[in-house]
Protein backbone atom coordinates (compact mmCIF):
# COMPACT_ATOMS: atom_id res chain seq x y z
CA UNK A 1 0.00 0.00 0.00
CA UNK A 2 2.62 2.22 0.66
CA UNK A 3 4.61 1.49 -2.39
CA UNK A 4 1.19 2.60 -4.19
CA UNK A 5 1.07 6.12 -2.28
CA UNK A 6 4.98 6.48 -3.41
CA UNK A 7 4.00 6.42 -7.08
CA UNK A 8 5.33 2.87 -7.35
CA UNK A 9 3.91 -0.68 -7.73
CA UNK A 10 6.09 -3.57 -6.59
CA UNK A 11 5.80 -7.00 -9.04
CA UNK A 12 7.39 -9.88 -8.21
CA UNK A 13 9.14 -11.99 -10.85
CA UNK A 14 10.80 -15.09 -10.58
CA UNK A 15 14.42 -15.13 -11.60
CA UNK A 16 16.55 -18.33 -11.86
CA UNK A 17 19.67 -18.53 -9.25
CA UNK A 18 22.85 -20.65 -9.89
CA UNK A 19 20.99 -23.94 -8.71
CA UNK A 20 18.64 -24.09 -11.37
CA UNK A 21 15.38 -23.05 -8.69
CA UNK A 22 13.23 -20.22 -9.16
CA UNK A 23 13.56 -16.89 -6.63
CA UNK A 24 11.00 -14.49 -7.01
CA UNK A 25 12.59 -10.95 -7.07
CA UNK A 26 10.68 -7.76 -6.63
CA UNK A 27 10.39 -5.44 -9.66
CA UNK A 28 9.86 -1.95 -9.35
CA UNK A 29 7.06 -0.61 -12.13
CA UNK A 30 6.47 3.40 -11.31
CA UNK A 31 2.80 5.18 -12.14
CA UNK A 32 4.31 7.14 -14.72
CA UNK A 33 5.68 4.12 -16.13
CA UNK A 34 2.68 1.85 -15.82
CA UNK A 35 0.30 4.67 -17.90
CA UNK A 36 2.94 5.38 -20.79
CA UNK A 37 3.08 1.27 -21.24
CA UNK A 38 -0.27 0.97 -23.00
CA UNK A 39 1.44 2.55 -26.16
CA UNK A 40 0.52 5.47 -28.02
CA UNK A 41 -3.33 4.80 -27.74
CA UNK A 42 -2.98 4.09 -24.04
CA UNK A 43 -0.94 7.67 -23.51
CA UNK A 44 -3.58 9.69 -24.99
CA UNK A 45 -6.57 8.52 -23.56
CA UNK A 46 -4.28 8.84 -19.71
CA UNK A 47 -3.77 12.37 -21.31
CA UNK A 48 -7.11 13.18 -22.01
CA UNK A 49 -8.39 12.01 -18.54
CA UNK A 50 -5.39 13.67 -16.57
CA UNK A 51 -6.77 17.10 -18.75
CA UNK A 52 -10.55 16.68 -17.53
CA UNK A 53 -9.17 15.56 -14.06
CA UNK A 54 -7.34 19.18 -13.39
CA UNK A 55 -10.16 20.70 -14.78
CA UNK A 56 -12.81 18.76 -12.49
CA UNK A 57 -10.99 19.89 -9.61
CA UNK A 58 -10.63 23.52 -11.04
CA UNK A 59 -14.46 23.82 -11.53
CA UNK A 60 -14.65 22.16 -8.03
CA UNK A 61 -12.95 24.31 -6.19
CA UNK A 62 -13.56 27.91 -7.34
CA UNK A 63 -17.35 26.66 -7.74
CA UNK A 64 -17.19 25.82 -3.79
CA UNK A 65 -15.58 29.74 -3.06
CA UNK A 66 -17.90 31.20 -4.69
CA UNK A 67 -21.24 29.37 -3.88
CA UNK A 68 -19.92 29.56 0.01
CA UNK A 69 -19.30 33.20 -0.41
CA UNK A 70 -22.87 33.16 -1.98
CA UNK A 71 -24.61 31.84 1.31
CA UNK A 72 -22.66 34.00 4.06
CA UNK A 73 -25.16 36.47 5.30
CA UNK A 74 -25.14 39.14 8.26
CA UNK A 75 -28.13 38.32 10.48
CA UNK A 76 -28.79 41.88 10.70
CA UNK A 77 -28.84 42.95 7.46
CA UNK A 78 -32.58 42.40 7.10
CA UNK A 79 -33.97 44.17 10.41
CA UNK A 80 -31.99 47.10 8.92
CA UNK A 81 -33.57 46.87 5.31
CA UNK A 82 -36.42 46.82 7.25
CA UNK A 83 -35.96 49.99 9.48
CA UNK A 84 -34.67 51.81 6.36
CA UNK A 85 -37.76 50.83 4.38
CA UNK A 86 -40.27 51.70 7.35
CA UNK A 87 -38.24 55.21 8.26
CA UNK A 88 -38.39 56.10 4.24
CA UNK A 89 -34.83 55.86 4.01
CA UNK A 90 -34.65 54.32 0.44
CA UNK A 91 -31.39 55.60 -0.29
CA UNK A 92 -29.75 54.20 2.95
CA UNK A 93 -31.06 50.80 2.20
CA UNK A 94 -29.80 50.93 -1.88
CA UNK A 95 -26.12 51.84 -0.05
CA UNK A 96 -26.59 48.78 2.34
CA UNK A 97 -27.53 46.47 -0.62
CA UNK A 98 -24.64 47.72 -2.20
CA UNK A 99 -21.73 47.25 0.43
CA UNK A 100 -23.38 43.49 0.96
CA UNK A 101 -22.10 41.49 -2.25
CA UNK A 102 -24.06 38.67 -2.09
CA UNK A 103 -26.99 37.41 -4.53
CA UNK A 104 -29.47 37.74 -1.61
CA UNK A 105 -28.56 41.67 -1.27
CA UNK A 106 -28.46 42.27 -5.10
CA UNK A 107 -32.49 41.16 -5.15
CA UNK A 108 -33.30 43.29 -2.37
CA UNK A 109 -31.58 46.38 -3.63
CA UNK A 110 -34.10 45.58 -7.32
CA UNK A 111 -36.73 45.40 -4.78
CA UNK A 112 -35.77 48.24 -3.03
CA UNK A 113 -35.45 50.43 -6.44
CA UNK A 114 -38.98 49.20 -7.26
CA UNK A 115 -40.35 50.86 -3.96
CA UNK A 116 -43.45 52.17 -5.24
CA UNK A 117 -44.94 49.95 -7.96
CA UNK A 118 -47.63 47.32 -7.55
CA UNK A 119 -46.46 44.36 -5.16
CA UNK A 120 -46.62 42.07 -8.13
CA UNK A 121 -44.12 44.38 -10.42
CA UNK A 122 -41.58 44.00 -7.56
CA UNK A 123 -42.03 40.38 -7.18
CA UNK A 124 -41.45 39.66 -10.75
CA UNK A 125 -38.18 42.34 -10.43
CA UNK A 126 -36.57 40.05 -8.14
CA UNK A 127 -37.53 36.97 -9.27
CA UNK A 128 -35.55 37.56 -12.65
CA UNK A 129 -32.91 39.16 -10.59
CA UNK A 130 -32.79 36.11 -8.61
CA UNK A 131 -32.79 33.91 -11.83
CA UNK A 132 -29.38 35.44 -13.00
CA UNK A 133 -28.03 35.25 -9.59
CA UNK A 134 -29.08 31.40 -9.93
CA UNK A 135 -27.27 31.01 -13.07
CA UNK A 136 -24.35 32.76 -11.90
CA UNK A 137 -24.19 30.09 -9.16
CA UNK A 138 -24.79 27.31 -11.21
CA UNK A 139 -22.12 28.59 -13.97
CA UNK A 140 -19.44 25.64 -14.96
CA UNK A 141 -21.59 22.98 -13.13
CA UNK A 142 -22.93 21.13 -16.43
CA UNK A 143 -19.57 20.83 -17.42
CA UNK A 144 -18.72 19.26 -14.37
CA UNK A 145 -21.52 16.84 -15.07
CA UNK A 146 -20.06 15.99 -17.98
CA UNK A 147 -16.82 15.31 -16.98
CA UNK A 148 -18.38 12.95 -14.51
CA UNK A 149 -20.51 11.12 -17.70
CA UNK A 150 -17.48 11.13 -19.99
CA UNK A 151 -14.37 10.43 -18.36
CA UNK A 152 -15.43 6.45 -17.73
CA UNK A 153 -17.00 6.26 -21.25
CA UNK A 154 -13.02 7.89 -22.02
CA UNK A 155 -11.55 4.90 -20.00
CA UNK A 156 -13.75 2.33 -21.88
CA UNK A 157 -12.53 3.76 -24.60
CA UNK A 158 -8.89 2.95 -23.51
CA UNK A 159 -10.26 -0.64 -22.77
CA UNK A 160 -11.46 -1.21 -26.42
CA UNK A 161 -8.52 -0.12 -27.74
CA UNK A 162 -6.23 -2.32 -25.65
CA UNK A 163 -8.05 -5.05 -25.80
CA UNK A 164 -8.41 -4.66 -29.86
CA UNK A 165 -4.49 -4.26 -29.73
CA UNK A 166 -4.03 -7.62 -27.43
CA UNK A 167 -6.04 -9.48 -29.89
CA UNK A 168 -4.41 -8.17 -33.04
CA UNK A 169 -0.71 -8.95 -31.79
CA UNK A 170 -2.44 -12.36 -30.72
CA UNK A 171 -3.25 -12.87 -34.72
CA UNK A 172 -0.22 -11.43 -35.90
CA UNK A 173 1.98 -13.84 -33.91
CA UNK A 174 -0.23 -16.81 -35.31
CA UNK A 175 1.29 -19.74 -32.97
CA UNK A 176 3.74 -18.01 -30.91
CA UNK A 177 2.00 -16.38 -28.36
CA UNK A 178 4.01 -14.60 -25.55
CA UNK A 179 2.35 -12.73 -22.19
CA UNK A 180 4.50 -10.01 -22.32
CA UNK A 181 3.70 -9.51 -26.06
CA UNK A 182 0.11 -8.90 -24.68
CA UNK A 183 1.22 -7.02 -22.18
CA UNK A 184 0.63 -3.68 -24.07
CA UNK A 185 -3.00 -4.30 -24.80
CA UNK A 186 -3.87 -5.50 -21.32
CA UNK A 187 -2.17 -2.24 -19.30
CA UNK A 188 -3.66 0.01 -21.79
CA UNK A 189 -7.22 -1.99 -21.08
CA UNK A 190 -7.03 -2.13 -17.21
CA UNK A 191 -5.04 1.36 -16.72
CA UNK A 192 -7.89 3.46 -18.84
CA UNK A 193 -10.68 2.30 -17.04
CA UNK A 194 -9.61 2.57 -13.68
CA UNK A 195 -8.57 6.17 -14.81
CA UNK A 196 -11.44 6.93 -16.14
CA UNK A 197 -13.58 5.77 -13.16
CA UNK A 198 -11.29 7.53 -10.60
CA UNK A 199 -12.09 11.22 -11.95
CA UNK A 200 -15.63 10.03 -13.02
CA UNK A 201 -16.69 9.32 -9.46
CA UNK A 202 -14.22 12.56 -8.18
CA UNK A 203 -16.23 14.79 -10.73
CA UNK A 204 -19.64 13.06 -10.07
CA UNK A 205 -19.23 13.54 -5.89
CA UNK A 206 -17.90 17.37 -6.64
CA UNK A 207 -20.94 18.17 -8.94
CA UNK A 208 -23.77 17.04 -6.37
CA UNK A 209 -21.94 18.27 -2.77
CA UNK A 210 -21.91 21.58 -5.12
CA UNK A 211 -25.78 21.27 -6.71
CA UNK A 212 -26.63 20.70 -2.77
CA UNK A 213 -24.83 23.93 -1.77
CA UNK A 214 -26.56 26.00 -4.37
CA UNK A 215 -29.91 24.39 -3.08
CA UNK A 216 -29.79 25.73 0.25
CA UNK A 217 -28.30 29.32 -1.15
CA UNK A 218 -31.51 29.05 -3.34
CA UNK A 219 -34.00 28.35 -0.31
CA UNK A 220 -32.43 31.18 1.50
CA UNK A 221 -32.91 33.66 -1.31
CA UNK A 222 -36.43 32.73 -1.13
CA UNK A 223 -37.38 32.74 2.14
CA UNK A 224 -35.41 36.38 2.31
CA UNK A 225 -37.66 37.63 -0.82
CA UNK A 226 -40.75 36.75 0.97
CA UNK A 227 -39.81 38.18 4.59
CA UNK A 228 -39.14 41.80 2.10
CA UNK A 229 -42.64 41.09 0.38
CA UNK A 230 -44.04 40.83 3.53
CA UNK A 231 -42.12 43.93 4.51
CA UNK A 232 -43.44 46.03 2.30
CA UNK A 233 -47.17 45.12 3.39
CA UNK A 234 -46.35 46.11 6.98
CA UNK A 235 -47.97 49.22 7.78
CA UNK A 236 -45.82 52.02 8.60
CA UNK A 237 -45.18 52.85 12.22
Amino acid sequence: MNSIVLGQINVSEPVVDSLGAEVPVEKTLSILELITSGGVGGTIIMLSLFVLSIIAVYIFVERYITIKNAAQEDENFMNQIKDFIHDGKLEAARSLCKSTPTPISRMIEKGVNRIGKPLADIAAAIENTGKLELFKLEKSLATLATISGAAPMIGFLGTVIGMILAFHQMAAAGGNIDVAMLSEGIYTAMVTTVAGLVVGIIAYIGYNLLVAKVEKVVFKMEARTTEFLDILNEPAK
